[in-house]
């Protein structure tokens, strides 16, 4: 098991460029099975998640080639089977994404049930609902077994708004006989970086960006060369981790539109930032003060679907929080073990109310110090991280697996910056 050491109370100057969106590199790998020509993918994250979904591509029957450093050629000629190795699919939840394309292409999709991060239930009914409204018959048991002699269009209502289940439905929709109209549909930028690249495949879909898509089946798709997004989630991480260690850092590579929702969330906490093109600029001697609702009442910062505050950035905000002069209501609606991760923090020094699996109340600030970590998921991993680097002393975070499953070279990358963390495996 890797761990990291950390040194805190250093800030992080400098310059540092966002990694490509993993949450749009996995369904964009995914949808390189609809077709039998060649799909070139750029600006993918050199990430552990990744690399599971191209090992689940390979045992597919595909081919994957590395071009350059993030870039990749898939080719998916004759699909040798339609059952997804068990062992990849406990390691990473984006295995189910492959329930629609192989639904689509073979009229079969095998699953074993997914993995990923335990941050509470994560349904799955999203995806048998919308499969079996275009058509699909689902078995279960030890594995999900999805079969379907023929994918027809459906008018369908999603029971709630799931980037998963939406990129599923829309993998089959696109190969499937008519028209489907999926409501309530997700729209993250993941969801639309998706829906970008099966355009250029020569899919047919109307109302990218909002809830409500429209697609029009067609016979076959076509090979495309596609570049992945900006991830958002880093983003707002490096905002985070250059706020609470009073760094000057510049952000290349973003895209800021995509950052509207958390530029009012980090605002109630005094954070601000300014762009220029794709580039962010965060600098130093921040307000770091909580921005009263009016009335002065306490604000709040709740997660919800796009354009909602992303849930991803729960963990981070809490971090942020903990160093910010006044108190803040965090309300995680969407996953109930997610916020478990706060007494680690409480144990390091921070001021915080666990109220219930959903709610806490941060005062601010607080004096951290270094402590012994264990990551469970990927963004608490990160907060944990944030946590370390500005407490006085040494932390050390162990089963960071988890975090360099969403985070790209993170310690060369933070290293650059001026923080003191080193990597050893233990």
């Amino acid at each position: 098991m890797s761990e990291y050491s950390i040194h805190g109370g250093v800030p992080l100057n400098g310059t540092i460029r966002v990694s490509g969106n993993k949450n749009a590199a996995l369904p964009c790998i995914a949808a390189a099975l609809l077709t039998d020509e060649q799909v070139v993918l750029r600006n993918i994250p050199d990430i552990e998640d990744v690399r599971v979904m191209l090992d689940v591509f390979k045992a597919l029957g595909g081919e994957v080639e590395s071009l350059e450093p993030n870039e990749y050629r898939l080719h998916l000629a004759d699909i040798k089977s339609s059952e997804i190795p068990g062992e990849q699919a406990k390691r990473i939840r984006a295995s189910i994404l492959f329930a629609g394309p192989l639904l689509a292409r073979t009229g079969k999709a095998i699953l074993p049930p997914p993995g990923g991060d335990v941050i509470g239930r994560r349904r799955l009914d999203t995806h048998f609902l919308v499969l079996t409204e275009l058509g699909a018959k689902v078995k279960v048991g030890d594995a999900f077994v999805f079969s379907a002699k023929n994918l027809v269009g459906a008018d369908i209502f999603l029971d709630e708004a799931s980037v998963t289940g939406t990129e599923n439905a829309i993998m089959a929709a696109v190969l499937a006989k008519g028209k489907t109209i999926l409501t309530n549909a997700a729209s993250e930028p993941h969801v639309q970086d998706l829906c970008r690249m099966l355009v250029l495949m020569g899919a047919q879909i109307e109302g990218i960006g909002s809830n409500i898509l429209t697609i029009t089946g067609v016979m076959k798709l076509s090979g495309c060369e596609f570049e992945i997004g900006a991830d958002f989630m880093e983003v707002g991480s490096f905002i985070g981790l250059a706020a609470v260690t009073g760094g000057d850092l510049h952000i290349e590579g973003a895209r800021p539109e995509d950052l509207r929702p958390a530029k009012i969330a980090f605002g109630k906490l005094g954070i601000v930032w300014a762009h220029e093109g794709t580039v962010i600029h965060v600098p130093k001697n921040q307000p770091m003060e909580v921005n009263h609702d009016f009335g002065g009442m306490i604000p709040k910062i709740d997660d919800a679907p796009w354009p909602g505050f992303p849930p991803d950035l729960i963990s981070i905000v809490i971090v942020v929080a903990t160093q910010i002069k006044g108190t803040v209501l965090i309300h995680e609606k969407m996953y109930e073990s997610r916020m478990f991760f706060v007494d680690k923090l409480i144990a390091m020094g921070a001021r915080i109310v666990l109220c219930d699996p959903h709610r806490a109340v941060i005062s601010g600030p607080a004096k951290l110090h270094g402590s012994e970590l264990i990551s469970p998921d990927v963004r608490a991993g990160m907060a944990m991280i944030i946590a370390a680097m500005c407490a006085e002393g040494k932390s050390v975070i162990r089963n960071v697996y988890q975090v360099e499953r969403g985070y790209e070279h993170l310690v060369d990358r933070l290293s650059a910056l001026g923080a003191r963390i080193v990597r050893t495996d233990s």
